[in-house]
């Protein structure tokens, strides 16, 4: 589904796609489209391992500018080589990796895998790039903000310094949503031709207690 009105001309808000179908990725073409989230179901033996990888005591990190015909997914991390789901986790990276290379017809791609136990964007903003992939293995997912509930003005140092819930940028609390863990997200950026102003609006999530950790994989332009 798409959050808000759909327009035949170009609409004053951008807009966000909703499905549970890998073909509606194709939608982040539309020009009223800037997000794409397609949710997913995985089997157990992937989410075990991630399970397992989000206990280890030291944190994974993995950036690099592959080619996506010659690099072997199952090197991302040999020291988690051992751990039940390893393959079928490595597997899926490549899977998402094809579908994004497919999708915007790349040979290469920025390929970033991180555990993370902070918010490394605490505020919401917009990439600096065309088109990111982003998808949250285990814990909680990215947060991003309804366009039509945003005051664009308030991002970044139009901010004044203050937070996103003190600076006027978020005018409804509801229109935040989180992406499902193992979603696949489609986010435009202010690099995309005709689209420089109208950038998906999204932050990292607060980590709890409960959820102390993030396992998150982005894919860019490489």
């Amino acid at each position: 589904m798409v959050v808000a009105a759909q327009h035949l001309t170009k609409p004053l808000y951008s807009q966000a796609y909703l499905s549970d179908d890998v073909a509606d990725l194709a939608q982040i073409y539309q020009p009223g489209i800037n997000l794409c989230l397609i949710e997913r179901q995985v089997d157990n033996e992937l989410s075990r391992f991630v399970e397992h990888v989000l206990r280890l005591p030291n944190p994974i990190v993995f950036v690099e500018s592959i080619d996506f015909a010659s690099f072997d997914f199952f090197s991302l991390q040999p020291r988690a080589a051992h751990l039940p789901g390893y393959r079928a986790f490595c597997n899926d990276v490549a899977a998402l990796t094809a579908l994004y290379c497919d999708l915007f017809e790349l040979k290469r791609v920025g390929l970033r895998l991180n555990t993370l136990d902070h918010a490394m964007c605490p505020k919401f903003h917009v990439d600096s790039v065309t088109c990111r992939l982003v998808c949250t293995y285990g814990g909680i997912g990215t947060e991003w903000l309804e366009d039509a509930y945003a005051d664009r003005r308030k991002l970044g140092r139009g901010s004044g310094g203050l937070s996103d819930e003190l600076s006027g940028l978020i005018l409804d609390t509801n229109a935040i949503h989180n992406m499902p863990p193992y979603a696949i997200g489609l986010l435009k950026g202010g690099l995309w031709e005709g689209n420089e102003q109208h950038g998906a609006i999204h932050r990292s999530p607060k980590l709890t207690l409960n959820s102390p950790r993030r396992l998150l994989l982005t894919l860019d332009f490489g």
